[in-house]
């Protein structure tokens, strides 16, 4: 058998290198459901920098992930790679070009926010009516919502340990008052606050399932309703009252402000308000003289009548704008 095989010996001891570098469970898991992608792939062949090669090509001609879930696949491959000691293999990721602006269709509002929360609360689902403020309100990650603890509420504030680093967390006001107020409806004396029936943390499965159910009474695209979509909006209020990325940056527990960017995009339709605001559009004015008398000056599908057009036509000069046929009276030049 070739030496650079993926078995599940390998799998196993990449997995407790893993755990020896402090990684999180989540991104353990993500890890290793990638290296068997890699593994269906390779099908007991040798991992070659031709094999990961095709690999990345045959991702790529899938047609069915996203260039940002590819390089993830590629990331882990380089990792396991390394972490196996196969020196000189490895492959590049996909170079992307940044998006200026993130679509409206990805982008959850902050009025979509409030609906979702109001839903759960008129039917009578309180907890995740908080658990949606509380990441919104905070900023943090779903997996961290068991350091919301009611011990945490006396200080107003909780540390959380995450990624190989702890960063402090500071609760609005009314935010304490609400957590604290249910913790007491519902008997939690001690510990996490967002918890089971059986008294475990919430399951990030058993939440993102939930709040697909919730999205559709509350009349929101489920595509813009998912946990770290509230990190997004948190980021985005944030920055808009505080233009101080570098903060924003600590608040959210990234290393690296480039993170932080992808966080304050603005949408298609904010970008396009910035482009119209500078006002780089010349209106050039045309000499309408030569036009025949009765023409119909056409634009798009809708024509000028002869009436129209002869109003028009009473202005020496004619802007563009006057002649779009949406105008009756030439404001622009004459204002007739």
């Amino acid at each position: 058998m070739p030496k650079r095989v993926i078995t599940e010996q390998k799998i196993k001891k990449f997995k407790e290198m893993l755990y020896q570098q402090e990684k999180h469970q989540n991104t353990i898991d993500k890890y290793i459901r990638d290296i068997r992608k890699l593994q269906a792939y390779a099908r007991m062949r040798e991992i070659t920098q031709e094999l990961l090669v095709g690999y990345k090509e045959y991702l790529v001609g899938e047609g069915t992930y996203r260039a940002s879930s590819i390089n993830s696949f590629l990331a882990a491959a380089n990792c396991f790679c390394e972490l196996n000691g196969w020196n000189g293999v490895r492959v590049k990721l996909l170079r992307v070009q940044k998006e200026v602006f993130v679509p409206e269709s990805r982008e959850l509002t902050k009025e979509e926010y409030k609906r979702l929360i109001r839903t759960a609360a008129e039917e009578g689902n309180t907890r995740m009516a908080l658990l949606i403020e509380t990441i919104g309100s905070t900023g943090i990650r779903i997996s961290e919502l068991p350091y919301v603890t009611v011990e945490s509420l006396q200080h107003g504030m909780t540390d959380i340990y995450n990624k190989g680093k702890i960063r402090r967390i500071l609760y609005p006001n009314e935010l304490t008052r609400a957590l604290a107020a249910y913790a007491r409806r519902m008997n939690i004396r001690s510990g996490c606050i967002f918890r089971t029936g059986s008294g475990a943390p919430m399951d990030r499965s058993n939440i993102w399932r939930m709040m697909k159910l919730l999205c559709t009474r509350a009349n929101v695209d489920p595509e813009k309703v998912y946990p770290h979509n509230l990190r997004h909006l948190f980021a985005r209020c944030f920055y808009q009252i505080k233009p101080d990325i570098a903060k924003l940056a600590d608040v959210l527990g990234h290393g690296n402000i480039e993170t932080t960017r992808i966080y304050i995009k603005s949408t298609g339709r904010e970008h396009k308000e910035h482009l119209n605001q500078m006002h780089m559009i010349v209106h050039i004015t045309s000499d309408c003289t030569n036009l025949p008398a009765n023409s119909a000056v056409t634009s798009g599908t809708r024509a000028v009548s002869p009436a129209e057009d002869r109003m028009k036509l009473a202005c020496r000069r004619v802007c563009r704008f006057c002649m779009d046929g949406k105008n009756k009276r030439c404001v622009r030049i004459c204002g007739r």
